[in-house]
């Protein structure tokens, strides 16, 4: 029988840095990562579905928290799956769109049922748990955010505090965990992101095409090349609600090119890295700027791959998770 082989020095500064990151997330609650103040939008069911696009598009934001004043409950997120979800309601019920402008939030479980999609995101934790609770949470639920609902003292009822997100999370852990820089191993060595059969779409292709790859391959991004398999831009889940602000769905039947000229001027613009990377130097960037995804690129800017936050968190929380055989 062979004895395993000496762990080498990357490897052991790997391994130490994620155990780091973990013991982290354990010591820490979900009130940590937000901010000294912050604004909280939160949405009644009975809202019209109009009213609330209007509502996240002056604000710029892209998810609200759900509550029933009849039930004096948290009623699950809103996010743009939803929306998307009723896109694909109207495709499917072209005679229904006289309708869609009476739509209330509360409606939108019917109309989940009506086109065979998962129900609203309805998980939560308490702002005071381990934020490693809440980043299993999120994994668990494949969510991309996670609202902390507590519970108020005099009534003993649910009150929706904030929502945390994987990009917040990752932040917190960018700023203030200096081992993020052991994490010394590029991305090809890591099996980090996906680099197989991937989505794509390019400039002439219809917004009505891409929501439907966006729901049938259960993505939120889709890379758009050129002839040459060039990356030259990323459609987004997000662009959609810019064009259905207003209610006016006929702008779903832009191409890309025209739909991608609608985006707001803060947008943050997309992020690329090589295959060559390291997941420290992406913990920089996300540190640094407000980053939802990488696209991964070769030197000629051809399509390889994309890495997601997701992928991170799932790699930093669960790699090598049960391995005891080796200690610091």
């Amino acid at each position: 029988m062979t004895s395993p082989l000496p762990e080498s020095a990357i490897d052991r500064d790997q391994r130490i840095g994620l155990q780091r990151i973990r013991d982290f997330l354990k010591v820490r609650t979900s009130y940590d990562v937000l901010p000294l103040s912050f604004r909280l939008i939160i949405f009644d069911t009975s809202l019209l579905v109009k009213k609330s696009l209007t509502i996240l598009t002056q604000n710029g934001i892209v998810s609200a928290p759900l509550w029933d004043s009849k039930t004096s409950t948290f009623a699950g997120l809103l996010t743009t799956s939803d929306y998307i979800n009723l896109i694909q309601y109207y495709w499917q019920n072209p005679d229904a769109v006289n309708r869609i402008d009476q739509f209330k939030l509360n409606s939108l479980r019917d109309i989940e049922r009506a086109i065979g999609v998962s129900p609203l995101e309805t998980a939560s934790i308490h702002p005071l748990k381990p934020l490693y609770e809440a980043c299993r949470r999120m994994l668990e639920t494949r969510a991309r955010r996670i609202p902390l609902v507590d519970i108020d003292d005099e009534t003993g009822r649910p009150m929706v505090v904030s929502v945390v997100t994987q990009y917040r999370i990752l932040k917190f852990v960018a700023v203030n965990v200096h081992e993020t820089q052991y994490l010394r191993k590029p991305l090809r060595h890591l099996k980090l992101g996906t680099y197989k059969d991937l989505v794509t779409a390019n400039m002439e292709t219809t917004v009505f095409e891409l929501i439907h790859k966006l729901v049938n391959y259960n993505i939120s991004s889709v890379p758009i090349l050129n002839s040459d398999g060039v990356v030259t831009n990323v459609f987004e889940a997000v662009d959609v609600i810019t064009l259905i602000k207003g209610a006016n769905y006929d702008e779903l039947n832009l191409n890309v090119g025209e739909a991608l000229q609608k985006r707001p001027d803060e947008f943050p613009g997309i992020y690329t890295c090589s295959i060559d990377d390291r997941l420290d130097t992406i913990f920089d960037t996300i540190r640094k700027s407000r980053v939802h995804r990488f696209v991964v690129i070769d030197e000629d800017s051809r399509l390889v791959g994309v890495l997601t936050l997701s992928d991170i968190l799932e790699y930093i929380l669960l790699e090598g998770e049960g391995d005891d055989s080796k200690t610091e």
